[in-house]
């Protein structure tokens, strides 16, 4: 059965049949091409595919038909069962008739006679060249093609190469009955029960001999065969085999990316899709993928790069070459276990000590290890949930101060009168702005002495989002910022002035979620409260205070972050627990975030496991009754310090995440683990250092008695053999001295 007849594989970008004919071949390429003008015979072909795909093109004596297994370019495949043995086959009907199909039909068949001796290759059935429409039938594997497993990812190393020399010994016995295939891909090796490969669809193929040309399918091609005077040369299978290969190694075929296979989708004629096609695969890098596949040794990849040489000269010059190639890598690997077992074998003995002394060591380290782990996350564990609380009330003092503020008579008198236009627009504004700077000033000044950090702004603005008082001053009044969360609440940012229409004010006090900068790419955060006319009727306006997150971390005591002066061993942080973002870090300094694109910023994330464990306590944190529940790890990597710092080879840290209210924010208190496990690192290099001393001592009492007991031997084998030579020499006399007798009795 041809599985590339099924709708699956017609539908695969770029793989273009080949054809014998030029004028066929631009036929069929550009009909691929779903913006060209379609010819009569291609309307035709489109009418039939869209027609019921179970119709049954004919019926045929001896045969039930079981069921469609697809449609393709020429026709269709179904299954069948012969009637007398139950045996099934897949029946290949020729529906359009065209002669470039007759010519196909003949082709496939003429060389899978050829080939029906070998098993590795698909056995014709039986052909029905007078049937209406003409078929031929083959042995159904119904385990499909290699194309539907590839679909699912790449295959283990050993499967690939153990499907790559079946193909191969198919393609020496085709080689060797002078048949070209020219059309080696996934979608033509079957796979029978037992999942053996078996090479099939040869309707492209040529005799050894032949000068006309072949097309294969791109990716799968050799670049040399993407010419309309290509003459057919086994290499063109060589070159087909290793992007087969590759792709069951890496899971896609060389030099295939959607780029490429747009940019020749998107060329006209068949000559330019060709060139494009030859030029693409000499001009990009060689292709490296497989190099990364675990399990792909050295010699494999040099079968996989000199199967892909685009100069055919370099290549391997038939496929009976490349099979010699992976049974000679596979003898290689055979012998490895023998030599390996010959080095270690005397080594086991002179190491035999170490895994004993090894393991009372690694006990009392790994001991040593998790109490000194337990005390410094513990202290971590508090040291976070004091931030956590205190970044909490932080920001909610923050919003008490702004509730009560905005509750204030004179403030929702004041700026009722702002909204009358009865008033001079001066004077309105004026009255409003000397009260909340009036308001603000104490606000600011009871802050510093209690030694808390300042706002970096406070603003107002009306109903309609349109800022009226900012504090400091800044050109943004008079702008709308009906787009920020801070003015709608509804948990996202639209862009700039494309605010939905209608939108409306919050009418609850609101932490909106955190923005950055514009001038600085630092993240902040907005706490903002609606104020409400006298009447409690309609809100009039948002006040809201501005901060950057860092500052909220500057607040908090500074003998969380221990000793600065040693390259901050330890340090706090704020992370967003829902996507990772890290929001606030000692690295992440307005001058440093300046130079800095908004993107690269965004990138500052944490890795998807610890990015799991925030949720995770986020979840615990809403069952729980008694506030936040921290989460440890100790094996914090810090994405901040990775990409800022200019030395990041010490990159793992204890840490304690915390998170903050419902604010969607997690408090991180983390220490590097270098450090704080120190008093192990000292206590295992004493344990080694003894222990090698002890190593060494048993070592030369080892070979000191080895020497001894060598030399007794090598003395006692000269004395035997010495003892052993007198003998034989004593027995050489006697037999000399009674030959005469035996002589005479002779």
């Amino acid at each position: 059965m041809n599985e590339s007849e099924s709708p699956e594989n017609t539908h695969i970008p770029a793989e273009d049949p080949a054809l014998e004919q030029q004028e066929s071949e631009r036929d069929c390429i550009e009909s691929q091409e779903k913006t060209l003008k379609q010819s009569p015979e291609e309307q035709e072909h489109a009418a039939h595919l869209s027609k019921d795909r179970f119709s049954l093109p004919a019926k045929i004596p001896g045969y039930v038909m079981m069921r469609s297994l697809g449609e393709g370019s020429y026709g269709s495949v179904w299954l069948a069962q012969e009637e007398n043995t139950g045996k099934y086959v897949a029946i290949k009907f020729y529906t359009y008739r065209r002669g470039l199909d007759w010519s196909l039909l003949n082709r496939e068949v003429e060389k899978l006679a050829e080939l029906y001796t070998s098993r590795h290759i698909i056995s014709l059935q039986g052909v029905g060249w007078n049937s209406d429409p003409p078929y031929y039938m083959m042995e159904y594997l119904e385990n499909g093609s290699l194309s539907s497993f590839l679909d699912a990812g790449p295959l283990p190393v050993s499967e690939a190469v153990r499907i790559a020399k079946t193909v191969l010994l198919a393609l020496v016995h085709a080689h060797g009955r002078g048949i070209l295939h020219c059309d080696l891909k996934p979608a033509n090796i079957l796979l029978d029960a037992n999942f053996e490969p078996r090479l099939c669809d040869f309707g492209q193929s040529r005799l050894s001999d032949e000068q006309s040309p072949s097309l294969g399918t791109l990716y799968y091609m050799a670049p040399e065969q993407a010419d309309l005077q290509a003459v057919p040369d086994s290499r063109w299978d060589v070159y087909a085999l290793g992007a087969l290969l590759y792709h069951m190694l890496c899971g896609k075929a060389p030099y295939r990316t959607s780029e490429n296979e747009q940019a020749i989708r998107n060329l006209n004629s068949l000559e330019e899709k060709l060139t494009a096609y030859r030029d693409l695969i000499r001009t990009s890098p060689r292709p490296a993928e497989h190099r990364k596949v675990s399990g792909v040794d050295r010699r494999l990849i040099e079968i996989v790069d000199r199967c892909l040489e685009t100069d055919p000269k370099k290549r391997f010059p038939n496929a009976q070459a490349v099979l010699s190639s992976l049974l000679q890598r596979e003898r290689h690997r055979a012998r490895r276990p023998l030599i390996a077992l010959g080095i270690i074998a005397p080594l086991l003995l002179v190491l035999g000590l170490i895994p004993v002394a090894g393991a009372a060591v690694n006990q009392m380290v790994h001991k040593f290890r998790e109490n000194l782990t337990a005390r410094a996350l513990s202290s971590d564990f508090i040291s976070a949930n004091l931030l956590s609380q205190y970044m909490e009330r932080d920001l909610q003092d923050r919003k008490e101060q702004l509730v009560d503020l905005s509750t204030r008579t004179l403030l929702r008198q004041n700026l009722q009168k702002f909204q009358d236009k009865d008033l001079p627009e001066e004077s309105r504004l004026q009255e409003l702005s000397d009260y909340l700077n009036q308001e603000k000033e104490i606000v600011d000044k009871k802050r510093a002495e209690l030694k808390r950090e300042q706002d970096t702004s406070w603003f107002l603005t009306d109903a309609n989002g349109t800022q009226i008082w900012r504090d400091p001053v800044r050109p943004t009044i008079g702008q709308d910022f009906s787009h920020r969360d801070y003015f709608h609440g509804h948990g996202l940012e639209y862009p700039k002035g494309k605010a939905p229409k209608g939108i409306k004010p919050i009418t609850e006090p609101y932490i909106c979620q955190v923005f950055k900068s514009d001038a600085t790419n630092q993240w902040m955060v907005a706490i903002a409260v609606p104020v409400w006319d006298l009447k409690e009727e309609k809100v009039l306006g948002v006040l809201a205070r501005t901060t950057h997150l860092d500052q909220l971390l500057t607040g908090f005591d500074e003998s969380i972050r221990g000793n600065s002066e040693r390259i901050g061993d330890r340090k706090i942080a704020l992370i967003d627990n829902r996507d990772g973002k890290v929001l606030a870090h000692p690295e992440m300094t307005a001058d440093t975030l300046r130079k800095m694109s908004r993107e690269e910023v965004d990138r500052l994330v944490l890795k998807k496991k610890h990015i799991n464990q925030l949720q995770l306590s986020r979840l615990a944190q809403q069952k729980n009754q008694f506030g936040a529940l921290p989460t440890v790890v100790d094996d914090f990597h810090d994405p901040v310090e990775a990409v800022l710092s200019e030395d990041d080879q010490d990159n793992v840290w204890l840490a304690a995440f915390s998170p903050i209210g419902t604010t969607g924010w997690t408090a991180v208190v983390q220490e590097r683990r270098s450090m704080a496990l120190r008093p192990v690192a000292e206590m295992r290099s004493w344990l080694i250092e003894y222990g090698l001393i002890v190593l060494v001592t048993s070592c030369l009492l080892i070979f000191t008695v080895w020497y001894f007991v060598m030399r007794v031997l090598t003395e006692r084998r000269g004395w035997d053999w010495s003892r052993h030579q007198s003998e034989k020499r004593s027995e050489q006399g006697s037999t000399s001295a009674s030959w005469p007798n035996h002589s005479n009795g002779i």
